[in-house]
């Protein structure tokens, strides 16, 4: 039996520079693939998230994407739907509006704008934000092995926006790119917790190169423990607790990630009048050609 080829790209996300954004794999017209098939090409192509573009079940939907870890299945994930959106719009696809796709995926109907510089933006899910129980913190201070951190002035908090991410605040960027967690330690912490990772946030001065300084932390069951070079969802978790504190920098600012690994990756915030945020970012198509499947 021959091999079926289906359409293929490989995008860096949050990036304008080739391979100094976040990775991710598209695969086109997947409706046949089981999930079986769908986790295996997950599992080859290695990166943090592999998506499939499927026909919409739901008729005000553009597409439905699938999107895959190398060990399960995400029912959102913010690169993966950039890249997704940027992939499809790349491919010819015409959207059903202008300058808007909606994207169904596990959480529901997601928004993606289309905007004049040529990036993309998600209208971040609504997140379920709960305090860190005291009894933990202890436990997570010694795990983060910081003594610059203090949860008295900025507590941790579980956000939860279909990919859950414990959200931790620092005084500085130099302190956010300084911390080195206990990963034995930290793990058992953040699947306690039920979390994807840690985010860590931290405020630059007026004059710096964004407006936030973000890295992420993933607990995988696959990779154990690895840094993602730019977070779409973690991101929006983010954001979306800086405003329900009523501390969001602004009705706009910038994010800098991936600087600890030697990435480059800029995310644009946007609150948005009527309530939503708005993660956005240019995507770089590095890889365009098809795949072979048995």
């Amino acid at each position: 039996m021959s091999a079926r080829p289906v359409r293929f790209k490989q995008v860096d996300v949050f990036s304008q520079v080739p391979f100094k954004g976040n990775a991710l794999a598209v695969v086109f017209d997947a409706d046949s693939l089981t999930d079986d098939e769908m986790q295996a090409i997950a599992r080859w192509t290695n990166l943090s998230e592999t998506s499939f573009i499927c026909r919409p079940t739901d008729a005000n939907a553009d597409y439905r994407v699938r999107i895959f870890t190398p060990a399960y299945e995400l029912p959102f994930a913010g690169h993966p739907t950039l890249g997704t959106a940027h992939a499809l719009i790349e491919s010819g696809h015409r959207p059903r509006r202008p300058g808007q796709l909606i994207q169904q995926c596990g959480v529901g109907l997601v928004e993606v704008a289309m905007r004049d510089d040529g990036s993309l933006a998600f209208a971040a899910p609504p997140a379920r934000i709960e305090p860190v129980d005291a009894s933990l913190l202890p436990a997570l201070k010694a795990a983060l092995r910081s003594d610059e951190i203090d949860f008295n002035v900025l507590p941790p908090y579980c956000v939860d926006n279909g990919a859950p991410w414990l959200a931790i605040g620092v005084d500085s960027p130099r302190t956010c790119l300084s911390i080195a967690p206990d990963p034995a330690a930290i793990s058992q912490i953040v699947r306690k917790l039920g979390m994807t990772g840690l985010a860590f946030y931290a405020l630059h001065a007026p004059d710096g190169p964004a407006t936030l300084e973000v890295r992420c932390i993933v607990v995988d069951s696959v990779f154990e423990i690895y840094e993602d070079p730019v977070t779409g969802s973690a991101n929006a978790a983010i954001a979306c607790l800086l405003a329900a504190r009523e501390r969001q920098p602004g009705q706009r600012y910038t994010v800098r990630q991936g600087t600890a690994i030697g990435r480059e990756g800029r995310v644009a915030v946007d609150y948005a009048d009527d309530g939503r945020v708005w993660i956005g970012g240019h995507s770089t198509t590095i890889i365009d050609g098809a795949a072979r499947l048995a």
